[in-house]
């Protein structure tokens, strides 16, 4: 009975480990560059920059509101208030 307890508690340790591992190895924001200003439509600005991950590739997040509200792309989705977590997020 107790090599199924020591091999359950093997496995359950062992399914843990790799799912916490696995968040570390995301992409993490390396460097974020201010890029351009853009206008919508109806007059709102917004800045754009330029996030360099560390998974080599490029991605773009944007702020509005004179820069309290910062958004993954150019549009006003998937947004916070901070420019690092949207970076963060950006690279995922």
């Amino acid at each position: 009975m107790r090599t199924v307890q020591r091999t359950l508690l093997i496995g359950l340790l062992t399914c843990s480990s790799l799912f916490l591992s696995g968040t570390a190895f995301a992409a993490q924001p390396t460097d974020i560059k201010y890029a351009s200003k853009g206008e919508e439509t109806f007059g709102g600005k917004y800045y754009i920059y330029n996030v360099r991950c560390s998974d080599g590739k490029s991605r773009t997040i944007s702020a509005w509101d004179d820069r309290k509200n910062w958004c993954v792309g150019n549009k006003q989705k998937n947004c916070s208030n901070d420019q690092l977590k949207t970076a963060k997020r950006a690279c995922e």
